[in-house]
């Protein structure tokens, strides 16, 4: 009976808890004000007895911001306490689950003790609340944001309306951003350090060549509303030189499109749908740009990811 029980508890956690459960442990630091009113810590503890999670997914901490963290715990302490979960065979100490910036800062500013809350998560549970929390955090740039709502997806099967019940975010917005991951890397690493915008880097998904047209973006300086054209011009050229086979209908309709994107977003890669003429059959065309797409397609039809993403 002890047993039944036990397995019923550990079913309980995990995914079985949902994203909202987690969601109460993870408040975002930009939160941290007076009036946010602070959770009572269960206990302050040494900040030596404290260690960082290993497998946290963001693995820089930018000094400036430690410093300017550090000033405002200097002088009002930390308003949110860090969430820990005890390190196996030890009563003392402790490992994060969310909270390492505001640790390494107090260690910044000189404290002696954190204020924490105590919670008893799996290492699943830790994995997807340090995911949470980076996804939460108000410095993220876009690329960051997607990649941790892919994380989310592919690791623990949530789909983009989960995802956008839990974190109070619109569907749209998690589909647009995992739409970017689309892009080519070094496109990315434009959006990563601002030299393209959300607006720019959407103009760009659906380009036959989205990094010759994000280069000329970034040098002549161009709007959105500007990048938006070019990428239009870009495709109208490309299609008069290689000019398709007419299709039945020509133009696809608006819920063949929607379906295009939303399973471009799902599986992180470009997706195309064409009807046969004058049929119901057709064909669904994925196109990966490396090895490791191809793997993840194969595990895709393998069935190895857990729970749809549309």
């Amino acid at each position: 009976m002890s047993d039944e029980t036990t397995s019923d508890r550990k079913r309980s956690r995990g995914l079985g808890r949902g994203l909202s459960a987690l969601m109460a442990d993870v408040t975002p630091e930009a939160t941290a004000t007076a009036s946010a009113a602070p959770r009572r810590p269960d206990m302050h503890v040494p900040i030596e007895q404290i260690a960082p999670n290993p497998e946290q997914p963001r693995r820089t901490f930018g000094e400036a911001q430690l410093e300017e963290l550090a000033g405002s715990i200097r002088e009002k302490g930390i308003i949110q306490p860090l969430i820990v979960r005890e390190k196996a065979g030890s009563g003392t100490r402790y490992e994060i689950v969310a909270g390492e910036r505001r640790w390494r800062a107090a260690q910044i500013a000189q404290l002696h003790e954190v204020p924490v809350i105590v919670r008893d998560f799996d290492d699943t549970e830790v994995l997807e609340v340090a995911i949470i929390e980076n996804i939460q955090r108000a410095d993220l740039n876009p690329v960051e944001e997607a990649v941790g709502y892919r994380q989310l997806m592919d690791r623990f099967g949530h789909t983009q309306e989960r995802l956008a019940e839990a974190l109070g975010k619109s569907r749209s917005h998690i589909a647009n951003l995992l739409r970017l991951l689309n892009l080519p890397a070094e496109v990315q690493t434009f959006l990563k350090d601002g030299s393209l915008s959300m607006g720019h880097a959407r103009a760009l998904v659906t380009a036959e060549d989205p990094l010759a047209l994000a280069r000329k973006v970034i040098s002549g300086q161009l709007s959105v509303r500007e990048t938006e054209r070019l990428a239009r011009d870009a495709s109208d050229e490309g299609a008069a030189k290689a000019p398709r086979p007419p299709k039945a209908g020509s133009e696809k309709d608006a819920d063949t499109r929607a379906l295009e994107n939303d399973l471009s977003a799902a599986i992180g890669m470009k997706v195309s749908i064409d009807h046969s003429a004058g049929g119901e059959a057709g064909a669904v065309t994925i196109r990966y740009d490396d090895f490791d797409g191809l793997d993840a397609i194969c595990r895709l039809l393998n069935g190895d990811r857990q729970g749809g993403s549309i």
